[in-house]
């Protein structure tokens, strides 16, 4: 196990002993990634990685065991199809060294239902909750790798807008835009995540699906993108106007632009999450645009796009130095145009750093 394995998983038995926690449950998921670097074939049959304070062992397909030893030196409890998990899956228990008759067990929420059921029916009476005091804990404070990696990400992205900027010409679709801005992450060893692009009216839905749409003239432009390089994602929106912008138009790009600063000022080491959405959504609605705010103001960015912290109106989290996250407040008028202005920040003692390069001022096309 690699040095950095090493440590999380230390810290994952500190935060266990800290949060009173005897087992730690994990599918294949982006938290087995972050903790074991191991992505196993997922599919009917049951995979799990399971943690506790003296042993960490795998419940795995023996189809797929081979392959799996080639990752991690954590041992395995191999099951085959003509026999089932049940044996395997009790010899793993076993070796945890726990209660199972009076076990506090935390069980990954992306897991199966299956999966979690097969192996809460094997701890009769166990106390269960969801990984966010635990492994979600620890994956919303990024170590300096990882930041290096998210801010590798955010460059490139930031070079991915520009490419998408320099492609809109009236009469291109939004297809057409995502689909160079796809052959940019591409070709510079990145991976497409997704490539929301809104033209016109599209841009007042906050989760737009790109389509058809032809780009005309005095049209307003969301671009909202991201790619993954080196195992980590960017996201960005921006924002552009092809001839001249629409009636509004630059007079709501500055009350985002306020309420981006407003939140990047109230985000800070021990304020709660709800903090920093208020700044945001109070700017907009001392605007008159409260009601056309329609989205939380940010979400964390790590292996997944959206992981924790959350940043909304009723989040408890508060905020610790190295959390990433996003601040993207938006203002969607319906028939006419949408803006979101997107930052992904890291949280340092002092402040945020905002990750991207690129200025939140208007392409103008």
């Amino acid at each position: 196990m690699s040095a950095t394995l090493t440590t999380r998983m230390a810290n994952l038995r500190a935060r266990m002993a800290a949060t009173g926690t005897d087992l730690v449950a994990i599918g294949p998921s982006s938290h087995m990634s972050w903790l074991a670097d191991l992505s196993p074939h997922g599919d009917e049959r049951p995979v799990m990685l399971l943690v506790s304070a003296s042993h960490a062992g795998f419940l795995m397909p023996a189809l797929n065991v081979d392959s799996s030893r080639q990752h991690t030196d954590l041992p395995f409890f191999p099951w085959a199809d003509a026999e089932g998990p049940d044996a395997a899956l009790s010899a793993l228990l076993d070796a945890s060294g726990i209660d199972r008759n009076n076990v506090s067990v935390v069980v990954d929420e992306t897991m199966r239902t299956d999966f979690a059921l097969l192996l809460l029916d094997a701890l009769p009476g166990a106390r269960r909750r969801f990984t966010q005091d635990t492994v979600g804990y620890l994956r919303s404070r990024k170590d300096d790798a990882e930041y290096k990696a998210l801010k590798a990400s955010a460059v490139l992205n930031d070079r991915a807008m520009q490419a998408g900027f320099a492609a809109l010409k009236p009469g291109i679709t939004e297809i057409e835009v995502a689909e160079v801005i796809r052959d940019f992450y591409k070709a510079n060893g990145a991976t497409p995540v997704f490539t929301s692009i809104c033209f016109g009216p599209n841009g007042a839905f906050p989760h737009h699906h790109t389509g058809e749409t032809r780009l005309k003239a005095d049209d307003a432009v969301l671009l909202d993108i991201g790619g993954r390089i080196g195992g980590y994602p960017s996201d960005m929106t921006r924002v552009a106007t092809i001839g001249n912008p629409p009636a509004g138009f630059d007079d709501i790009h500055a009350i985002l632009d306020r309420a981006v600063e407003a939140a990047l000022a109230a985000a800070r080491p021990g304020v709660p999450a709800s903090a920093v959405d208020k700044a945001a959504r109070d700017v907009i609605t001392a605007a008159g645009y409260g009601e056309q705010f329609l989205h939380r103001t940010g979400h964390g960015l790590g292996i997944d796009v959206h992981e924790t912290p959350y940043i909304t109106a009723t989040s408890p989290t508060i905020l610790e130095e190295g959390m990433v996250f996003s601040i993207e407040p938006g203002i969607y008028l319906g028939g006419r145009f949408g803006l979101r202005l997107e930052e992904i920040v890291i949280l340092r003692a002092t402040g945020p750093e905002i990750l991207s390069d690129l200025p939140r001022t208007t392409y103008r096309a």
